[in-house]
């Protein structure tokens, strides 16, 4: 279950780099999952799916970044508003579709493992390593591209210079607006593509808030991997590890309250947090909508 977290957080890492603080990550999430769901499910093509749900997120997304970046408003409380309205318009939309009394959720063919060849076969660690859907591929290969991006390239020195003193940035000559809406959009991309992945390739369903808390969690594995694609990977690698954990201890038939071990990931993290993230702040501009005249 790390792939979801992983996505969400390196769009969400994106964002807040050119310092657009996006709360509405979860919200997102249902809405790319249930849209991603929605589309699979009438057209038989998980692919149409992702790409309806990856569509969805960046019209979020753009939302996002009119409401921030042109009419200036509070970043905590449109993001908020946001993911409220993400929750409550993925289950509208779900029911609207599906009128009828479930008695159970419908289903879809979803995205079957990958089996690399050769390495695929390799004992122990090949099933573990390269037996995956696709978007696991993904969030991983996006990881190491965006730490490229941001780091080694002058497409990532600009993004850094708006997150950090967006009035230095626009004295030389970088569109700081620009910059921003693309961050965000691609966010809401990247939130969206995450959502699918619950929907088409863990449970193959649609279920009202199914996210779980798996959005908010990105935000803070942002904050634990301290604005790093490659340390976001290892976070949610960690998170991913807790709720494998969780499966373990209940496949077990360990006498604790199914309530405790759902808690589990979460509590990881949150100690992973305290005990070992620096103190490093993030961009210094982050959440502060930029005026160019004040």
């Amino acid at each position: 279950m790390a792939t979801p977290i992983l996505i969400a957080a390196l769009g969400e890492n994106l964002s807040e780099s050119s310092g657009i603080l996006n709360l509405g990550v979860e919200g997102t999430m249902l809405v790319g999952a249930c849209i991603g769901f929605l589309v699979a499910y009438d057209y038989k093509e998980p692919w149409f799916g992702v790409l309806a749900a990856m569509g969805a997120g960046g019209l979020i997304g753009l939302l996002m970044g009119f409401l921030s970046i042109t009419a200036k408003v509070n970043q905590t409380v449109s993001g908020l508003s946001i993911s409220i309205f993400g929750s409550a318009f993925s289950t509208f939309l779900f029911y609207s579709k599906f009128k009828e009394k479930l008695t159970e959720f419908p289903s879809v063919e979803g995205f079957a493992p990958v089996q690399i060849p050769l390495l695929s076969h390799i004992p122990v660690i090949g099933p573990i390593l390269f037996r995956h859907q696709v978007l696991v591929y993904t969030g991983i290969i996006l990881a190491a591209i965006l730490s490229i991006l941001l780091f080694k390239t002058t497409v990532g020195i600009k993004i850094r210079a708006v997150g950090e003193n967006p009035k230095a940035a626009d004295t030389l000559g970088i569109n700081v607006s620009r910059i921003r809406y693309s961050c965000i959009i691609f966010g809401g991309l990247m939130a969206g593509l995450a959502g699918s992945f619950l929907s088409l390739a863990y449970y193959n369903s649609f279920i009202p808030e199914m996210t779980a808390g798996r959005g908010w969690m990105a935000i803070a594995i942002v904050i634990l991997g301290e604005w790093n694609p490659l340390k976001i990977l290892l976070g949610s690698l960690i998170f991913g590890g807790a709720d494998a954990l969780r499966l373990r201890l209940r496949a077990v038939g360990l006498n604790v309250p199914e309530q405790f071990l759902m808690m589990i990931p979460y509590l990881l993290v949150i100690l992973t947090l305290f005990l070992i993230a620096r103190k490093k702040g993030g961009p210094a501009a982050l959440g502060i909508p930029y005026s160019r005249g004040g």
